[in-house]
Order: structure tokens, then sequence, then C-alpha cells
């Protein structure tokens, strides 16, 4: 009789399925095991073929990886992209083609990897996230791996959804003068790579049009909601650093690393990247230190609204112990008061509230509390 172990019975479910939420569902299965792991989207995996050199361009869409058999042309720059993750056997296929090592399609299809660089004999493996900004909700930021394989004449990117990320490429390619058409596969990835780059920036502009307003506001007008945006912002100006921290290493490896996929003169342009980069961190920890500063603002001013609300409420009752005071002494039913007897105490007692209240108020704003 065969019986299975609840921990083999789940090892074998979790290879059955295609699309993982996080990297711990994977425990358990043998490396190099190709699952999705991320967000699921609802677009289809579409390959794109460009085709260049100095004198032309074609750009094609295949749907199977045998086409790109026919494709290969050792005088033309090729970049294949695939939009989309969900189809596992494209991502193998492309693999068995160009010869990927299976841990590298692995890494691919995690899509929580680290912005990172691997060097092997025939290609490079690089890691880095795209970073976009959803306009529709109070800086909402998106994040989307982008894999990068460069190989001798051959670039192939994976991104997890279809979107205009690398429109800008395609519209330089149409330059036929341009550097992009007369250097190599090289300048194509540092092309890439310069573009997702230039997208932090837009987004660091969409930063400055948020904070600033808010950090106008947020001394006399503030609420909750203005602390609720500080916090958002604040995680995800944490999010972002995490994510863009990591590519100084990837470039600064790029530019010692000794092998014949990378010209001398592109290294140059991975440099103007790196610094790129090193401005984009430095802006982020700016930015940190006046979310810090506006949060430290936002509990002052909670603070110094309730010392406001403490002595306004300090006040009323300093004027109202003394009258007090003075009602309880005549609200005691002894039989012999002679004031209870008087024809104009009671009006008398009304002079005196009023005298010691104004007296106090006096005292007071000669004292500069009020």
């Amino acid at each position: 009789m065969r019986s299975t172990s609840p921990s083999g019975h789940f090892l074998q479910q979790q290879t059955t399925k295609k699309f993982l939420s996080s990297a711990a569902d994977k425990s358990g299965l043998p490396a190099g095991t190709l699952v999705h792991i991320g967000e699921k989207h609802e677009s289809e995996c579409k390959i794109t073929v460009t085709q260049y050199n100095a004198d032309t361009l074609t750009r094609d869409e295949i749907t199977s990886i045998a086409e790109l058999q026919h494709l290969k042309n050792a005088e033309q720059i090729t970049w294949v992209n695939v939009d989309g993750l969900s189809d596992i056997h494209i991502v193998e296929s492309i693999g068995q083609e160009l010869n990927i090592h299976p841990l590298v399609l692995e890494d691919i299809l995690s899509t929580h990897q680290r912005p990172k660089l691997e060097e092997y004999d025939d290609f490079l493996y690089m890691v880095i996230k795209g970073i976009s900004l959803n306009r529709e909700k109070n800086f909402c930021l998106q994040y989307e791996q982008i894999s990068i394989l460069l190989l001798a004449n051959y670039v192939v990117t994976f991104k997890e959804k279809a979107d205009d990320t690398f429109d800008p490429i395609y519209n330089h390619l149409q330059n036929r003068n341009g550097r992009l058409r007369q250097f190599g596969s090289d300048y194509l990835a540092y092309v890439i790579l310069d573009t997702i780059v230039d997208e932090y920036f837009v987004v660091e502009d969409s930063l400055d049009d948020v904070i600033d307003p808010l950090e106008d506001d947020i001394l006399f007008n503030s609420s909750k909601e203005m602390l609720q945006t500080v916090q958002q912002i604040r995680r995800g100006l944490i999010s972002m650093k995490r994510n863009i921290s990591p590519l100084r290493e990837l470039l600064a490896t790029i530019q010692r690393i000794d092998t014949p996929l990378l010209q001398q003169k592109t290294l140059r342009y991975y440099g103007d990247v790196y610094d790129h980069v090193l401005r984009v961190t430095d802006s982020l920890e700016s930015y940190r230190e006046r979310i810090s500063a506006m949060h430290d603002i936002y509990l002052s001013s909670i603070s110094n609204k309730l010392n406001e609300t403490m002595k306004v409420l300090t006040i009323f009752a300093s004027i109202f112990i003394p009258l007090t005071f003075i009602a309880g002494i005549y609200g005691m039913n002894f039989e012999y008061m002679p004031e209870l007897k008087w024809r104009w105490a009671y009006p008398a007692l009304w002079v005196i509230f009023i005298t010691i209240s104004l007296g106090l108020l006096y005292y007071f704003k000669k004292k500069k509390w009020i």
C-alpha cells in the first residue's frame, strides 16, 4: 500500500502551480524549477523582435520561439522583448534556444529579485526595477521587474506586463544616424538601463508636486488625512531606495568586469547611468529628511493645538474656582448667615463674581497667558 507524506503532497501541489504569490510558497521545490512568482497580470504574453543595423530596421511580433531561428542574422543586432511572464514555456524555450542557465530562467520568473548583475561565459544577466506612478491615486508607486540578457549581437528583455516603457527606445531606433543604430548590443543594453532610470526622475518630479503643497499646509491645516499621506510617502521612499540603491553596485560592477560583451567605448555611457542613479539616491535621502521633518511638524502642531486647548480650559477653570468657592460657601444650609438676610446681597454677589472674572482676565492678559 502506497502512502504519500504531507510534505510530499504539498511539494506535488506546488510543482503543478504556474503562479506563486511569494518566494516562501516555493519552499521545497528543487533549484531551477520554472514557476512564476509575483503578481499575476491579465495581459497576454507578447514577443517582439527588433533587428537593426546602420542601414536596416525591422520590427516583428512572433508567436513562437521557433521563429527566432529564421530571424537570426549575424550582421544585425537582434532585440527580443517579452511582455508578460504568464507563459512559462516561452521563457523555457528562449533559454534552450540561447543556452541560458536554468537558474537565470528561474530568476527571470521570480519577480521579487533584488537588482543585480550576473556574469556567465556567453552572456550577462541584469535585473532592474522599473518604477512608475499611478496618477489616479495619491503617490501610489507601481514596480515592475525587468530582466536583461546581453549576448553577442543579442539582447533579450523580459517584462512583467505590456506597457510603454520601451517606446522611447523604439523612437530612437527610427533615427538612422543615431548612435543606437551605429553601436552594438552592449549600447542597446545601456539605452534600456538609461530609459528605466530616467523614469525615476519622472517619479521624483511628481513627488515634488505632492510634497511642496503638503509641506505648506501641514503646519496650519494638519489633519489625519495629511498624516496618512505623509506615512504613505515615507513607505514609498523606503521602497524606492530599497529597489534603486543596488543599482550602484550593479553599474559599478559593469565598469570593472572584463568581458568581450562590453566594448571600452560603451563603458563610459554606463558611467553616466551610474551618475544618474547617484543623483536619484541622493534626492531620495533629502526627500526622506523632508518627510521626517514634516512628520515632526505634524506631531508638534498637534501638541501645540492640544496645549492651546488645555490653556483655554485652564483659564476657564481658574476663573470659576473662586466663583465656585463663594457659591459653595453660601450654598451651605446654616441658619445664621447674616448675608442671606441682606436686601442687596444677591446683586452684590453678582458684582463680586463679575469683578473677580474681569480681574482674572486682566491679570492673565497682562501676564500674556492669553
